[in-house]
């Protein structure tokens, strides 16, 4: 008998996770090492938000919280959600956990049985399925290929539907590909799930500031208000707030579920850091500007990377509506030979390659349910981006 627990056997450890830290690893050792697999803006937490957590420290403000958050911060919520997407929440709708991946899986954890069936529109989130089979779920697994944006479907989403579907997970922008629905596409997704009153909708909204160009944020209860009762929109402090290390995440739904997700929490890990939710208080509430400011940093850089990626050969990138990911295809170099004569056989093959032969490190699209594609953050400056580029570029061109 093991000592380790069969559902452990379920799930994988994070690929973005375990690729971050190998890069780290070969950087100590002294290698020569572009890590673009994190997913983390490189700015800092603006000054008037990391002030909010001193003032708190200083005035005492460093002891337990309520257990899914302070009174204080979920009215800010609140506010957030009406001003964003014109949606009302009461106090009682609202949770705050330690990052938006603790709200998620408190969610799955707090609805799934045995069996019970999460669609899941792929590319994906690394978490996304691991987390529905920790929760003893079933991933049901749609793919969105390049050829369809990246974007779930109306009748794929039909035809994956069951009588044991008990959520659909959306994620717009996206983590992989940042590509984003717009009212017309979101619409059309809404009102599949208008005639499955069964299906709740868990729509992570993360990258909800981080979009470019013309591109106009949506979220499923804004579009179709007949969702709302079914509908718990993530979000949370890490992304446009540059605040990763910081740990907040929230989110907003039916009173019932907000009440079993602090169920969980309080038997777990009880309640964020004080001190993060006093910074998040002063982010939600406080001036933004910095946002559209990041935002032309980070457009510059989708474009740099983009153009750059194009002149590779044997790989097509698309240009993403959001989030600081690009998600190109590969496909045009798979079967292709490395310089030491090894086989490029997949999307996996190609990042070993890509780190083994000029030290750049990506994620491959598997992770993420789709290939062969492979992902990298552009959450860096221009310089790095450049480099990685140009030895992505010198990579391919080696390839026979």
């Amino acid at each position: 008998m093991s000592f380790i627990a069969d559902r452990l056997g379920r799930i994988k450890p994070s690929p973005t996770i375990a690729i971050s830290a190998k890069a780290r690893e070969l950087q100590a050792a002294g290698g020569d090492v572009i890590g673009l697999s994190a997913g983390e803006p490189d700015f800092d937490t603006p000054a008037h938000i990391i002030e909010a957590a001193i003032d708190a420290m200083k005035r005492g403000d460093t002891r337990y919280t309520d257990p899914d958050g302070t009174p204080e911060l979920k009215d800010a919520i609140c506010r957030k959600f009406k001003r964003d997407s014109n949606l009302d929440y009461a106090r009682n709708q609202i949770t705050v956990g330690t990052g938006g991946k603790q709200v998620l899986y408190n969610a799955l954890m707090a609805t799934l049985n045995p069996g019970d069936e999460v669609i899941i529109p792929a590319p994906y989130w690394v978490s996304y399925p691991d987390m529905v089979l920790l929760a003893e779920g079933e991933p049901v697994i749609v793919p969105c290929p390049q050829e369809m944006d990246f974007k779930l479907q109306p009748e794929d989403l039909e035809k994956a539907i069951t009588p044991k579907t008990k959520w659909i997970i959306l994620n717009s922008p996206s983590n992989p590909s940042g590509a984003g629905y717009t009212k017309e596409d979101m619409k059309k997704v809404t009102d599949v799930l208008m005639k499955h009153p069964h299906v709740y909708v868990m729509t992570d909204d993360m990258y909800e500031k981080l979009v470019y160009d013309d591109f106009e944020f949506c979220t499923p209860a804004e579009i179709e208000p007949g969702l709302y009762d079914r509908t718990l929109t993530v979000n949370g402090m890490s992304k446009a707030f540059c605040m990763t290390g910081w740990r907040i995440g929230f989110a907003a739904g039916p009173v019932e579920l907000i009440t079993a997700i602090r169920k969980i929490q309080s038997q777990s890990t009880s309640n964020p850091s004080s001190i993060s939710q006093a910074a998040s208080i002063a982010a939600l509430d406080g001036p933004q500007d910095f946002i559209a400011e990041n935002n032309k940093a980070f457009q510059a850089r989708r474009d740099l990377v983009v153009s750059m990626l194009n002149q590779a050969s044997g790989l097509n990138c698309p240009t993403p509506d959001g989030a600081f990911y690009v998600y190109p295809s590969c496909a045009g170099v798979i079967g292709k030979k490395t310089p030491d004569g090894k086989t490029i056989e997949n999307d996996e093959d190609f990042c070993t390659y890509l780190l083994e032969a000029e030290g750049v490190a990506a994620v491959h699209g598997e992770a993420f349910g789709l290939s062969p594609h492979f992902r990298i953050s552009y959450a860096t400056s221009d310089t790095i981006l450049e480099d990685a580029c140009e030895r992505i570029q010198r990579a391919c061109a080696a390839l026979r």
